[in-house]
């Protein structure tokens, strides 16, 4: 579950001469991939994306009467990708996604739509520690070596349209795997002749997190500063108090503080959602092995990939019309 862009799609294309309406079309090309190097003298930092880039024509006769005059050929999708990413720079995915669309737009007078989803690769700058003639020691952040780090992948959609006065711009990330070990009920939910799950006063809470918000105002965002800001909160929020924690009574509380958090801190995002699955973690049975190991089993756990609890949620402000 994603962020659903707030504004309403594209009115169907009638046809006259058949009993059924084009109600939806588009092509492009998905899997351009796009690694991209800055280089500021011995100091150089690296942006990898994998991109969809998809557009929308004025007209239909390419489906309705097999004519490719107004068709744009996906590869050269491809390459204005690559050649913007040359002579601008990329300064991110979101601002970049943008610079693509518009510049779609203004190359091909009959395109009305251009919809970009750029997913980022997770390169980190290596990082060690080097010892001074004095016994001291520095961390030093590698001038031109990385490491692909996992945390989370950060991916952004963005829609243009002609007609529009302000394009479309989501942010989103995936792949935040979390857990803790305590501090985590499940009380006071329906039991009747269906329910096997007991009442859990204590249990491991662990999910593989995925958020989206939608801008009403990007202008002026530093879109990246938002990224660490949005996933920040939503790792305090699972976790809590560094030493005391925080009791989650259930993923959906857990869910609605987190995109509560992120409204409250950024007056620009207008919606955000999340989905938390339950990946669950079940205690191996002991039972059969009191001889060995005597006692209760809380340190050796089962984890199960499937099936599994999903919850989302999403949130938006009241005043969205506002924003537009």
């Amino acid at each position: 579950m994603i962020a659903a862009p707030l504004r309403s799609p594209t009115s169907p294309t009638e046809d006259k001469k058949l009993p059924y309406n084009l109600t939806g079309k588009g092509y492009g090309k998905d899997g351009v991939k796009l690694f991209h190097v800055t280089r500021d003298g011995a100091y150089h930092s690296v942006q990898e994306f994998d991109i969809k880039v998809h557009i929308k024509l004025s007209g239909n006769k390419e489906y309705t009467e097999g004519e490719n005059s107004e068709i744009v050929d996906s590869d050269a999708l491809r390459n204005i990708i690559c050649v913007l990413g040359k002579k601008q720079g990329i300064e991110g995915p979101e601002k970049f996604a943008l610079l693509v669309a518009r510049k779609a737009l203004e190359q091909y007078a009959h395109i009305v739509e251009v919809s970009l989803n750029v997913e980022t690769y997770p390169w980190r700058r290596i990082s060690q520690d080097k010892t001074k003639p004095d016994g001291s020691t520095t961390n030093y952040q590698h001038n031109h070596a990385f490491m692909f780090t996992s945390t989370a992948q950060r991916y952004c959609e963005v829609i243009v349209r002609r007609q529009d006065a302000k394009p479309t711009v989501i942010s989103g990330f995936k792949g935040l795997r979390l857990l803790k070990t305590t501090k985590s009920t499940f009380l006071h939910f329906i039991e009747d002749e269906y329910t096997t799950t007991p009442q859990l006063h204590d249990r491991m809470l662990s999910t593989i997190a995925e958020g989206a918000w939608e801008y009403s105002d990007f202008e002026n965002v530093d879109f990246t500063k938002d990224w660490e800001s949005v996933t920040d909160t939503v790792v305090k929020t699972f976790g809590g108090d560094p030493i005391d924690g925080t009791v989650s009574t259930s993923t959906q509380r857990t869910s609605y503080l987190s995109i509560k958090q992120v409204l409250d801190d950024l007056p620009h995002v207008a919606v955000m959602s999340l989905t938390l699955p339950n990946r669950h973690y079940v205690h191996f049975d002991m039972k059969p092995f009191q001889k060995l190991v005597p006692g209760e089993n809380n340190e050796i756990f089962i984890p199960l990939d499937k099936p599994y609890g999903i919850v989302y949620t999403q949130l938006s402000r009241k005043d969205l019309k506002s924003h537009y």
